[in-house]
């Protein structure tokens, strides 16, 4: 069995979006109780990260540090034609992972206590992004 499905995250900027929900309902939807979902993003200036859902903390440390290691106003930059946020949204984009696979098990995401699933938004502006859902089981 193979399933799969589109779903759009509406972003306001730079940050983690959870999306944990969203993809229990599609799981619970297939009816599955056995496989593999892999989730991708259909985009090169954001990511699908799974990380702690419990302390905001964690959402706002990660941004500190990404926007530490890769700050916008890099002079050295070709990549510019988009805005400032661009390149350096591309790199934070290089560095995550645009999919990951959970193991499906007696119809639940094998996911730990405090694991959340999260679309980390790379641009400073809105934007809508599709990420792909597909079940293998």
């Amino acid at each position: 069995m193979h399933l799969q499905e589109v779903i759009t995250i509406e972003t306001d900027g730079q940050g983690l979006y959870q999306f944990t929900d969203r993809v229990m309902n599609f799981v619970r939807g297939c009816g599955a109780s056995q496989g593999l979902v892999t989730l991708f993003v259909q985009h090169t200036s954001a990511s699908v990260i799974i990380q702690e859902n419990a302390d905001p903390d964690v959402q706002a440390d990660l941004n500190e540090f990404f926007a530490r290691i890769v700050p916008e106003g890099m002079g050295w930059l070709r990549h510019t034609c988009e805005g400032p946020d661009d390149m350096p949204a591309h790199i934070k984009s290089a560095l995550t992972a645009t999919s990951v696979s959970i193991p499906l098990m007696n119809g639940h995401l094998v996911l730990g206590t405090w694991q959340g699933i999260y679309l980390f938004e790379h641009r400073t502006m809105p934007h809508r992004r599709n990420v792909v859902l597909h079940l293998g089981g």
